[in-house]
């Protein structure tokens, strides 16, 4: 169950007229956070990103499923049902014991995945697959609903990091 700080942040993040990926990146650092703590674990980076997409779904975000050919089927089904239910067009029942067998299976799971250095990787590896354009075109459309304060506080760390790699 996320946490209600989370769920007002993402609500923060439509009204401003962020896309519902970004609204469900508030969940998805929350679930980085909760493995940095130690609170469970996860197989790898995806995983924990995917626990964090599928709560934002549940939790009402409009990030339908990904389509096919994109994913194995299963993770599919998985998603309509969160998205589902997130919608309210399906009520599932409480599984009190798979959710304790779950959450048992996770904290056996490492840390790791949700280190710096493990985000980083998946981050670069999401990156790759994509064309330049497209980098571009995301990038040009998160400049628009940034903000003058953001904006100016990316451009600083942009110049930063470049000033880092020359020298």
């Amino acid at each position: 169950m996320p946490r209600q700080e989370v769920i007002r942040k993402a609500r923060q993040d439509k009204r401003a007229g962020k896309s519902p990926s970004t609204q469900a990146g508030e969940f998805v650092k929350d679930e980085i956070d909760k493995i940095r703590k130690g609170r469970h674990g996860a197989r790898s980076t995806r995983q924990a990103i995917a626990i964090g997409l599928s709560e934002a779904r549940r939790a009402g975000v409009d990030l339908p499923p990904p389509r096919k050919g994109q994913t194995k089927k299963s993770t599919r089904r998985s998603a309509k049902y969160a998205y589902e239910a997130g919608q309210g067009k399906r009520h599932p029942k409480k599984r009190p014991r798979v959710s304790r067998v779950v959450e048992g299976v996770l904290k056996k799971e490492p840390r790791s995945t949700a280190s710096r250095r493990a985000l980083s990787k998946q981050g670069k590896r999401a990156a790759s697959r994509r064309s330049a354009a497209s980098r571009s075109a995301a990038a040009r459309k998160a400049s628009r609903t940034k903000g003058a304060k953001a904006r100016s506080a990316a451009a600083k760390k942009a110049a930063r990091t470049r000033a880092r790699r020359r020298s």
